[in-house]
């Protein structure tokens, strides 16, 4: 779980997550997005990736990266729960 929150704790991070939210992107489609070297985004995606927020997958030279929101959403209603006097409901799975 820390390593989730020290993931989502960096702006570029989160815009990188907000990103993936549409679609699966190669990393120089997300590095496009920043003013920033592309091993800079490469360590963030390293961040991302360890934390278990995004998968990448390669094809040929290409890496893509995915979301994987389950993963997010589950870091995150312990987290809202704390903040609440309600439960949070349970999320249903997908199926892959």
């Amino acid at each position: 779980m820390d390593k989730v929150f020290k993931a989502l704790s960096d702006p570029t991070r989160r815009k990188i997550l907000h990103l993936l939210r549409d679609s699966d992107l190669s990393a120089g489609d997300i590095a496009d997005h920043f003013a920033v070297s592309k091993p800079t985004i490469s360590g963030h995606l390293s961040v991302l990736k360890e934390a278990g927020l995004i998968d990448m997958e390669r094809h040929g030279n290409i890496l893509m990266y995915r979301l994987k929101l389950s993963v997010l959403e589950e870091a995150m209603i312990p987290f809202m729960e704390f903040f609440s006097s309600e439960k949070v409901p349970a999320l249903k799975r997908s199926k892959k």
